[in-house]
């Protein structure tokens, strides 16, 4: 990689002994004028001499761009019997599954300074984040999450992308960040055919408009296009990671179980939103109504930093691929404690069954553990915003989850769980 830096004259020969010190090649190739023109020599010779007005003002490239009909179509079929086999199916998938033989081929552990790291927990459950303590005098802390939803892609571009910033975001924020940046990351097809065009417009549109909702500005990011083969173009996809400022790192909180007897709360609203869900494609289902963001997720974000900071939360997991279900699994089986759990709690958009409860993906969510001695001041913090208790932490390592009904749809074993969740990768 090569980059430029513009400094001041004072500062180059420090500068160059820095990347000398570093045993970075690096050079002084010229300074800026005031003649407004772009001058190129090579031994003494001038091979370029461009007048900046030519250079930045060229013509501009017109695209056609066709944007399909998005239409808000759900799927009826016949709910599983068995969504303890479900669950299994779903903690194997790859998209859910540990990636822990790939996190352990990397560095984290770069200068000493990651305080929180990927995986997390007696049985190294996935962390929604990772926290950085950068200056040894200060306790303030970064927190770096990411998002993607492809999935989404196949079906909204637009919620695609939506869906990618909420999702990094909500995991920056399990952590107790705040005061968000974002960087993309696209992966598209040939712009210059209309419908790829067209999907990426929606795409940018939403980085737009949801980067606003959530005053989060884009301050770098990096794009793939023309990625064609005579197959047809690579599925659209958006990489958001979110980079937030966490001011105590000893107030950050991580997604493992805690303590029995704790209560556990959900926060948000779950909605019949499953097109591009992983469970939509265990059933083999490829449509469906994707995930949308709602502008109460600035309220529900608020509340969540302001009840970390004030240490009434114990635990904290965003349910996203694999939905509740997933989530409490995660949670489980990262601690080897286990959770009961009722579905008759959950705040709902609508009437819906156990197995699209189980397994919605609907943004802006979060499942904590609230420390029993303060859930009274949790209650109190988030007043205005659907919340409810759903169920508590329990020392029989089991999750068994109850049904609108009041019966048992999930009694899985927290050791089963995990087995499943951290081979499946594995033994591939």
């Amino acid at each position: 990689e090569r980059m430029f830096i513009a400094a001041p004259p004072e500062n180059v020969n420090r500068i160059l002994e820095i990347f000398e010190e570093e045993d970075v090649e690096a050079v002084e190739i010229g300074n800026f004028t005031d003649d407004r023109r772009l001058k190129v020599l090579y031994e003494g010779y001038v091979v370029a001499d461009i007048d900046l007005n030519f250079l930045f003002n060229p013509p501009r490239t017109i695209r056609i761009a066709e944007v399909k009909r998005e239409e808000d179509i759900d799927i009826d079929f016949e709910m599983p019997k068995d969504l303890n086999e479900i669950l299994f199916k779903l903690l194997s998938s790859p998209n859910v599954a540990s990636k822990e033989p790939v996190i352990r081929t990397y560095d984290h552990e770069v200068k000493g300074m990651t305080a929180i790291k990927p995986l997390q927990g007696l049985r190294a459950g996935p962390n929604d984040a990772a926290v950085m303590k950068p200056l040894p005098s200060s306790w303030a802390g970064i927190v770096i999450s990411c998002g993607i939803k492809p999935s989404y892609g196949k079906i909204s571009t637009y919620w695609m992308a939506a869906s990618s910033i909420d999702e990094a975001i909500r995991n920056n924020i399990c952590f107790g960040g705040r005061r968000w940046a974002l960087l993309d990351n696209f992966t598209w097809g040939n712009p210059e055919k209309p419908d790829r065009m067209g999907s990426l417009l929606r795409a940018v549109q939403a980085c737009y408009d949801i980067a606003k909702m959530f005053e989060a500005p884009f301050i770098s990011g990096k794009d793939s296009l023309y990625n064609e083969s005579p197959l047809g173009p690579v599925t659209p996809t958006l990489l958001i990671t979110a980079i937030g400022i966490i001011p105590d790192i000893r107030k950050a909180v991580t997604m493992d179980l805690k303590d029995p007897g704790n209560p556990i709360y959900i926060i948000g609203l779950t909605r019949r939103e499953l097109g591009g869900s992983e469970y939509y494609r265990l059933m083999g289902l490829s449509h469906g109504v994707v995930p949308k963001v709602y502008e109460q997720a600035k309220s529900i974000f608020k509340k969540v930093v302001r009840a970390i900071d004030e240490g009434v939360i114990r635990a904290c997991h965003d349910p996203s691929e694999g939905g509740i279900a997933v989530a409490l699994a995660e949670m489980c089986l990262a601690s080897g404690y286990g959770a009961d759990i009722s579905l008759s709690n959950v705040p709902l958009d609508g009437p819906m069954r156990d197995d699209l409860i189980l397994f919605s993906e609907s943004n802006s969510r979060f499942i904590v553990e609230v420390d029993a001695s303060r859930e009274e001041d949790f209650i109190k913090i988030m007043e205005g915003v659907p919340y409810s208790k759903i169920g508590q932490v329990s020392k029989e390592p089991v999750l068994t989850i109850w049904s609108l009904r009041g019966k048992p749809i999930i009694e899985a074993n927290v050791d089963e769980l995990w087995r499943t969740w951290r081979e499946a990768l594995t033994l591939r």
